[in-house]
Parts: C-alpha cells; structure tokens; sequence
C-alpha cells in the first residue's frame, strides 16, 4: 500500500501538445482525472510532415491554457499535485525544451519534485494504467519515429530485444502516403485506402523474415512500393489501393514473423510467468489490420494481447504523468532544475545502437 499520487502530466515531443492529470491510488490503480490533447494537423499537413519550428512555436502558444483545463476537467489545483512529469525525450529538441521548462517553472514555483520522463517509457507503462498489468511482458512499439520490440521487466528496467536498422515503421506508412499523393497523415490514408484494394497484387518484400534475430527493416519495403507506383506511372485510384492493401499485407506478415519470434523468446526465457503479454503501443498500434495479425499471433502463443485505447497509443500527456507516478511510487529520485532535454535517449541504454550515434546520443 502507498498513498495517493496525483500527477501533473506535460507531453511536448512532436506534434501533439498534451497536459494531464492521473491518479495513482493506493492500491496501485490508475485514473485518468483530466486530460487533453491539441493537435498541430492543420499546421503541419500542408508540408506533408511535421516542421519543427512550427511545432515548437505552436507548443509556446497552447501549453499554458491546456495545462490549465487539465487541472479544470480534474478538479484540482497545483496545490494538490503530488510531482510534476514532463517529457524530456526523445523527441524534437524545440518542443522538449517548451515542455520541459514549463515542467520546470511549475516545480520551482511550487516545490514539487520534477521528474523528466523519458516518452518511450511512458508507451512502455501505459499498460500498467489501463490494464494494471504485472512486470515482466514485451512491448512492440510501432511509430514514427520508432520500431522497437522491448522487454519490460520493472520501472526503469527495460531491455531492447529488436529495433529497426533503417526506417521507422509509421515512417515507411507517412513515405508511402506522400509518394503515392495520399494526405498527411499517411498512417490512415494509407489504411483507408487499402480497404478496397487487392493486397494479392503485388507482391512486395518482407524484410528480415525468417531471420534469427528480432529486428526490423523497412527501406527495401519502402522502395518496392516507390517502384510499383513508377511503373503504373500514371497511377489509377484502385492501383493506389491495391499498392496499400499489399504494403499493409507485407507489413502483416513481417511482424508476424517478427513479433512470432519474440513471444517464442520470452516464453522459453520466462517460463514461471502464468500469464505472458504482448503489449502495442505507438501511433501506428491503431492500425487495424496489424492489431487483428498480432491478436491471433497472441491467443496462437498463449499471450495476452493488450492495445491500449487509440488515444493513449498515439502522443499523451497520461502516459507522462503515469510515468511519473510509477517513479515517484517506487521511490526513485526525483530529477533537479539542471535536466536537459534530449532529442536522442534509447529506453535501454546498455543495447548496442544500429543507426548510429551523434552529438545527442544514439539514435535507437
């Protein structure tokens, strides 16, 4: 038993900018007392992608008046919050610096401790807030920035089995939608448009299957369909469904072999646990056609499958502030007033990068 946590949520990564207050009970249970999402679609669909600049400065103008209206819908004030989480990557550094010096401002004025929340980690509890779940189980985070297949064995303990080696997922969804004039984002359009065409007809690469290890790729994939849509130049509105419905299906059939692989991996590893999850998390977990592949992977294996709510898949500010509340519950530090944002920072830090590393830190 622990007490009550309230927690002030601020999720500023990308696009969305998001504040939320949760409720960590003392029996350990989430609730999810306020919160609310802006999104930056309108200003960003005419560039077909996210424009960082554009982000930040929108991000400058909404924060304050969301934060707001999240403690409104929960009806509470700062008095009663217990900690502050805000997101410090990764991300896009001028939206990490919006959200976190806010997080900072908040602390100091108040005297709450700070917890500067890794997003990655936030996708990879969010279970725990909807479902309770119990450590250990494995998460396949699919978005656009990142495709990762990850074991999560407590707070703050999370071991990187697969990653992608070339594109991110959401990413080869958003490339694809822009190549073939579909709107942004190409996630859905990509989907939408695959609903009446033949994923029979083309028959595109699954990279990586039947490979021993658990990671991803996407670029050979990415370019298939870059070449298909040339050699119909010009392309017909059932070509474009037929190219999405097979992109989808190669994509259903990777991850079957892929995600197959690691379920397999975790029950030969962790036999004693009686009730073995598979966790989706990330923007593209809303995809349909994934989430039924992935279901009948789970009851084939004998896993649990777990998709959170479609809103707490995609960027969040609960996920942040549950984050938090997991952190400040096990009795981890709180951060000080010194934290940096950073636009790179992998969930297991141990984990060898495969794309390489920078000023910032590695990139996965």
């Amino acid at each position: 038993m622990s007490p009550p946590l309230r927690i002030l949520g601020i999720e500023t990564s990308c696009d969305e900018t998001a504040a939320s207050v949760i409720l960590r009970d003392s029996d350990g249970k989430g609730h999810i007392l306020g919160d609310v999402v802006l999104s930056q679609l309108e200003e960003h669909s005419a560039y077909g992608g996210v424009v960082p600049e554009i982000a930040a400065r929108a991000h400058v103008e909404a924060l304050d008046t969301l934060i707001e209206e999240a403690l409104l819908r929960a009806g509470v004030t700062l008095s009663d919050i217990d900690a502050i989480a805000a997101t410090s990557g990764p991300g896009l550094i001028g939206g990490l610096i919006v959200g976190l010096m806010t997080g900072k401002a908040i602390a100091r004025a108040t005297g709450k401790p700070l917890y500067a929340v890794n997003h990655l980690e936030g996708h990879a509890l969010t279970a725990r807030l909807t479902d309770g779940l119990p450590f250990p189980y494995l998460m396949l985070l699919v978005s656009g920035g990142h495709t990762q297949l990850i074991l999560v064995k407590g707070v703050g303990e999370y071991e990187r089995w697969g990653t992608t080696i070339d594109d991110a997922l959401g990413e080869a969804f958003d490339k694809t939608a822009k190549l073939l004039g579909l709107p942004y984002p190409g996630g859905p359009a990509v989907e939408r448009a695959a609903r009446t065409g033949n994923p029979e007809r083309f028959n595109f690469p699954r990279p990586l299957v039947g490979d021993a290890r658990l990671d991803f790729s996407f670029s050979g994939l990415k370019t298939a369909v870059r070449q298909a849509a040339q050699s119909l130049e010009p392309v017909t509105d059932q070509d474009i469904a037929d190219i999405c419905a097979s992109f989808q299906r190669a994509i259903s059939r990777t991850l079957k072999d892929r995600v197959g692989r690691g379920l397999k991996r975790f029950k030969a590893e962790h036999a004693s646990v009686e009730k073995p999850a598979l966790v989706v998390a990330g923007g593209v977990a809303a995809n349909q056609v994934l989430r039924a592949t992935l279901q009948e992977l789970c009851d084939k294996n004998g896993f649990a499958f777990i998709a959170p709510p479609h809103a707490l898949c995609t960027d969040n500010a609960a996920m942040i502030a549950w984050a938090g509340a997991e952190r400040l519950a096990a009795g981890m530090a709180a951060d000080g007033l010194d934290v940096a944002p950073r636009s790179r920072w992998p969930l297991d830090a141990q984990a060898q990068t495969l794309l390489g590393s920078g000023k910032r830190g590695a990139k996965a």
